[in-house]
């Protein structure tokens, strides 16, 4: 690959030196800049879940406000500044003549991950014509993420896969539409996208709603001070811009993401300070889970036995049975607070000094567009909200499909083949061929992995805090700034729902639109089925979008 050119920015007057490419958010992270935004409140905040979903490394860029420094690629100079906490909420013009695009495509695929991609090249191979909309400027959605120009790390089986994939969708008649957000849903089957300036009205004849998951929140005192970022968005900075968050890394959290990134920036010149996992030390009762792993997916259980051996190797400390207590500013780094759990705060409690601690306690599914079109909800066996589907991936709602995470999690090859499979049967039902669709072996991959699935989360069982470790100046609503005790005042008073609460605080009413806080509130409401009560837009975008 070419030397990536060098962009020169400034960020309030300080000159970096970019790469052509970066995100706004990797060229600052390469510069140890962390603080990008004040809020109402005065906190300062930064890069959190590196996906644009948090809106909280929001940014002015060349005079322009609400920029989001994780989403945002550098093509030219352009002069940065920490956001201000209150916007001048200026009119911009979109560029936008006349009304919006109307475009109606077979099939509208939302999501350009690994279900994403596999059902708009399924649904295509078909026949069918097909928009593919994902709001990512890179390919390959959170887990197939390829790298910007001079950000490989190494070219490994994750970043080839992705290539191949992204490729053969590359080679067909898909409308792929990158950076594209769709932000409203109404009936019957339309969307509204916002897209490079343009409003887009959209309405397929068939939905595939692929939009992933994104990282389960923590609360804890200091989870929202800059430097404190999710795992996914510290392996986005490495794996698409080259960016080593910082030079000495906590990692903590639950599940294997956790250990691949450690693995990952320790390899790329981190210092990791630790892995902090919430589960105990796995023992020989799991043995038998370890057994459905081999059978089910040996390979999959190979890398992850390697992954474990590369951070001994490193004599990187894993603390099993621990949580991210808190987390404060001081000597110019940030020092966590690491207990044991679940008895957090009991003693044995162990400081560690940190540039960056990133956190990850499992995923979430991105579901906000399939509950706005009436969806069926229920809770898995753990509890988690997710989308009711019959067998080829329909949901309860006509010419709807939901395909991989973001109906229930359940890992990247599932996904893959839920993707194929949702691809072919909306492909089908509109009349199109099934082409050379393998259903029979679709459907044995896809219990294979669920299989695997199951067998690995049995092995990282654990309950993640809500509002456990919140203290009374712990932000429960990022966007709001809503305090532990400004919401149990409410919930004494009577609030039996998560949008009683929302009604009495402003609670979910954000710029996130409630993804996060309503991760943290969910155990308070254990027989709220449904939770925020979702309405457009989804995601925030410009008045003059709204046409």
């Amino acid at each position: 690959m070419s030397k990536p050119k060098t962009i020169e920015i400034t960020f309030e007057g300080r000159t970096i030196v970019s790469h052509e490419g970066d995100s706004i958010a990797a060229a600052l992270s390469r510069a140890g800049i962390y603080h990008l935004r004040t809020t109402q409140s005065g906190a300062p905040r930064g890069l959190y879940c590196g996906m644009g979903v948090c809106q909280d490394c929001l940014v002015t860029a060349d005079g322009r406000e609400a920029v989001r420094a994780c989403v945002t690629k550098i093509t030219r100079p352009i002069a940065i500044k920490r956001q201000a906490p209150r916007m001048a909420l200026a009119a911009q013009d979109s560029g936008e003549q006349g009304g919006p695009e109307v475009l109606t495509p077979d099939i509208l695929v939302i999501g350009g991950g690994p279900s994403g991609l596999n059902a708009a090249l399924a649904a295509s191979g078909a026949g069918a014509s097909v928009l593919l909309a994902d709001e990512r400027p890179n390919d390959g959605g959170q887990f197939y993420k390829q790298p910007a120009q001079g950000g490989v790390v190494s070219d490994d089986t994750q970043f080839a896969g992705g290539r191949a994939l992204i490729g053969k969708v590359k080679a067909t008649n898909v409308d792929w539409k990158r950076g594209a957000e769709v932000w409203g849903v109404f009936e019957p089957l339309q969307f509204m996208i916002s897209h490079q300036g343009r409003s887009i009205r959209c309405r397929p004849r068939k939905v595939i709603v692929a939009t992933g998951a994104f990282e389960r929140p923590m609360a804890c005192p200091g989870w929202t001070l800059p430097g404190v970022m999710t795992t996914g968005a510290a392996q986005t900075l490495l794996r698409s811009y080259g960016v080593v968050a910082g030079k000495r890394m906590l990692v903590a959290g639950n599940g294997p993401l956790n250990f691949q990134v450690a693995l990952e920036l320790a390899s790329a010149g981190a210092d990791i300070a630790g892995v902090a996992e919430l589960a105990p030390r796995p023992s020989v009762g799991g043995l038998q889970s370890m057994l459905a792993m081999a059978m089910s997916a040996p390979r999959l259980l190979f890398k992850g036995m390697m992954m474990l051996a590369g951070l001994r190797s490193r004599s990187i400390p894993l603390h099993y049975g621990h949580v991210l207590r808190s987390v404060r500013s001081g000597n110019g780094r940030l020092i966590a607070e690491l207990s044991a759990y679940p008895d957090a705060g009991k003693g044995g409690a162990i400081e560690i000094e940190a540039d960056v601690v990133c956190m990850g306690y499992g995923f979430l599914p991105t579901n906000e567009l399939l509950m706005s079109l009436g969806c069926a909800q229920a809770r898995d066996a753990a509890g988690q909200r997710v989308t009711v589907r019959d067998d080829n991936c329909r949901a309860s709602v006509q010419d709807v499909f939901a395909a991989g995470d973001c109906a229930g999690l359940g890992g990247a090859p599932a996904a893959e083949a839920e993707g194929q499979l949702a691809g072919a049967m909306a492909a089908a039902e509109l009349g199109f061929a099934a082409g050379e669709l393998r259903e029979t072996g679709i459907r044995r991959t896809l219990r294979r992995h669920r299989r695997f699935q199951k067998a690995l989360w049995s092995i990282f069982a654990a309950v993640p805090p809500r509002l456990e470790l919140a203290d009374p100046g712990t932000a429960i609503c990022r966007c709001e700034e809503l305090k532990r005790p400004d919401l149990q005042q409410v919930i004494e008073s009577g609030a039996a729902s998560l949008n009683a609460l929302k009604r009495a605080t402003r609670l979910g009413m954000g710029r996130c639109q409630g993804r996060y806080c309503s991760a943290v509130l969910d155990g308070q409401f254990p027989e709220d089925g449904q939770g925020f009560s979702p309405r457009p837009p989804t995601r925030p975008i410009r008045i003059s979008d709204i046409v």
